[in-house]
């Protein structure tokens, strides 16, 4: 409990020092290094939302991913694997470094941290500069070989640079949804109703940025996809099928107890929603992933 609070306070404190770091950094662009180079932004209203929407929405997405992996261990209960010292530990950490030396990648940091489901994660800026993290859970609860496959579906997601290319899409995303509600506050502040501009443009930009979760998530859930068949390159996809199958047996058992009130509930394997709220799924259902992985030749 005291982890997951101590979690969540350093992610408000990031939060706050990124939009302090962003605001400097706007305020040097427009004042000082466009200046420089001969672009004068002041009084051009437009130009300068969409500025300030480019550096919040891409800025902060990029810092957040940098220090992605300080946030995902400060809200764990995790120790990182250095040197093995059990027979788990020796299967994990071996498994990250064999598949690290085939591809080849800079080793990624391996972290076991304590959850009873079946789960893992990676997480990083960069495929030279990742950390791979399994819980308990999985170890206890699958096979050897399912547990080599998941690691498989992790190394996937740091060799595909998907984490880069999420961060690209929420940036974008981002942007778009700042600028708008910028731009309707401004269009209402310029009809003297700045306090109405202001309280629509809040709500929009909730509104928005829900809805900007929808091709965010989707992307998500086709790089799934893609670390699977990753996976399945590596060690089989009969290893994987069987792994998420693994998967699927805990949630059935652990029902009602199963919940997904994780923090990081979106970077894992085993996330499991349903309806609509599939459309903001980061992951397909365990179905469409045994499904999709039965379609590879062997």
């Amino acid at each position: 409990m005291f982890k997951s609070l101590k979690g969540i306070g350093l992610l408000l404190i990031a939060n706050v020092l990124i939009f302090i770091t962003l605001s400097i950094t706007f305020n040097l662009l427009v004042s000082v290094i466009l200046p420089a180079f001969g672009i004068g932004l002041q009084g051009a209203v437009h130009q300068q939302d969409l500025l300030w929407a480019l550096v919040i929405g891409f800025g902060g997405a990029f810092i957040s991913l940098a220090f992605s992996k300080q946030m995902a261990r400060a809200m764990l209960d995790c120790h990182q694997i250095t040197q093995p010292r059990t027979q788990a530990e020796h299967l994990i950490y071996g498994s990250v470094q064999e598949i690290a030396q085939r591809l080849p990648i800079q080793m990624p940091e391996v972290w076991v941290y304590e959850a009873p489901d079946p789960n893992a994660f990676a997480t990083g800026p960069s495929k030279n500069n990742s950390m791979v993290a399994v819980s308990t859970g999985l170890m206890n609860n699958l096979s050897e070989q399912e547990v080599k496959a998941v690691l498989a579906h992790e190394m996937g997601h740091v060799y595909n640079g998907d984490m880069f290319t999420t961060t690209v899409l929420a940036g974008l995303m981002n942007t778009f949804v700042y600028f708008i509600s910028m731009w309707v506050r401004r269009l209402f502040a310029e009809r003297d109703q700045a306090m109405l501009g202001m309280v629509l443009s809040f709500v929009l930009q909730i509104v928005l940025g829900i809805l900007a979760m929808i091709p965010i998530m989707w992307f998500s859930r086709r790089r799934e996809f893609g670390a699977d068949a990753f996976s399945a390159r590596v060690y089989g996809k009969d290893a994987m099928i069987s792994a998420l199958r693994g998967i699927e047996r805990w949630v059935t058992r652990a029902q009602p107890e199963y919940t997904t009130q994780d923090p990081l509930v979106t970077f894992k394997i085993s996330g499991k929603t349903g309806g609509m709220m599939s459309m903001f799924a980061s992951h397909p259902s365990i179905e469409e992933r045994v499904a999709a992985l039965q379609q590879l030749r062997s």
